[in-house]
């Protein structure tokens, strides 16, 4: 691609450290995290963006006529007017630069010339609003050039900077060029998803557990809980296959990181059955709920039936003999009202009797 000079006047690539921000007083919050350029896979570091764009672009080049290096640029949740100043110096496509600013994206590999355009979702397991842990998305965008890669990330974790440290401590790793990062990222990315699939696995074993037991509980409410988390999960792992498939055909990557990306895709699909069968497995554990709760429904209504049932005899006799008629047997007799007494209660008994030998009481 044709390499656009640099515009210093653009606020973006004025940005500076945070420790030289201190010194120039108070200032608003920018997007861009971190920045550096690499040569040979060290970091060398520059007072600004712009700066570090200017050593790639200006420095020494490969045989072949390519940078020598690469600069990495991660910014966070973006505002237009920022990620703006980085298209204009890199080339980025205005499709892809308002996907990478608004978010809520499909994960996907797209292709703008010699620029590749990634979207990868990222998932964490967070407390919610009611004590229990939730699936949380966020997702992070790659523009990956012949010398720059651009990280975008949306959300509140997923936090691109063990990665940076870790390839830096791995200069070999770096040297391979943009390649190298966007390995790292996807590695990243996937390994949330294994920690999340596996604190989702723990959440429904103790589930499955709450409902073979033999307390009384309603897990309804959880069992729906986790069915919605695990369809966030699927929501976020599905659609990267595709991608991270198409990324190990491409001819701007290096054999060696080819091979690191078919093993990462190797662990995606490893997570995406593991999550497919949560699915499968949450069904027939509300299922047996629901058939728990019917059937302890069905015993209360039984309970319930058969003690109106044996409180119907006194009601029924006391009814007959409240009605006072002047020509009724017995009411004249001077053991009547014991006798009326002994027949409820042995009544009542007999009732009680036969419903606990049939299981009602």
């Amino acid at each position: 691609m044709a390499m656009t000079r640099v515009r210093p006047t653009r606020a973006l690539f004025k940005t500076r450290r945070p420790q030289d921000a201190g010194r120039q007083g108070p200032a608003r919050r920018s997007a861009v995290i971190d920045w550096a350029a690499y040569i040979d896979g060290h970091r060398v570091c520059t007072d600004t963006v712009g700066d570090a764009v200017r050593l790639i672009r200006d420095g020494r080049l490969t045989p072949e006529g390519e940078s020598a290096g690469f600069v990495w640029v991660g910014l966070h949740e973006p505002s237009s007017t920022e990620l703006s100043d980085l298209a204009e110096v890199f080339g980025l496509h205005p499709l892809a630069v308002e996907d990478a600013i608004h978010a809520h994206q499909r994960p996907k590999l797209e292709r703008y010339d010699d620029v590749h355009f990634v979207v990868m979702k990222t998932v964490g397991y967070v407390p919610g609003e009611d004590g229990s842990e939730v699936v949380e998305t966020g997702e992070i965008m790659i523009f990956c050039g012949p010398d720059f890669v651009v990280t975008v990330r949306h959300g509140t974790h997923g936090e691109l900077a063990p990665v940076r440290t870790r390839l830096e401590r791995d200069p070999s790793r770096l040297a391979m060029g943009p390649a190298a990062v966007l390995h790292a990222v996807a590695d990243r990315v996937v390994d949330g998803y294994v920690n999340v699939a596996d604190a989702v696995q723990e959440d429904i074993d103790e589930v499955e557990e709450a409902v073979f037991s033999p307390e009384r509980t309603d897990e309804s409410r959880r069992i729906y809980r986790l069915k919605r988390e695990v369809i966030q999960l699927k929501r976020a792992v599905g659609p990267l296959a595709g991608p991270l498939r198409n990324l190990s055909g491409r001819r701007f990557v290096p054999a060696e990181i080819k091979e690191y990306l078919r093993d990462v895709e190797d662990h995606l699909t490893r997570v995406r059955e593991q999550v497919e069968s949560y699915d499968e497995l949450l069904n027939p554990i509300l299922q047996a709920h629901m058939t728990q709760v019917t059937v302890a429904d069905n015993k209360d209504m039984r309970k319930i039936s058969a003690w109106g049932a044996i409180f119907m005899v006194p009601t029924a006799i006391a009814g007959v003999y409240g009605m006072n008629f002047d020509f009724m047997p017995e009411t004249q007799w001077r053991f009547g009202y014991p006798m009326i007494l002994g027949v409820i209660g042995l009544a009542c008994l007999s009732l009680y009797r036969g419903f606990r030998r049939n299981g009602w009481l």
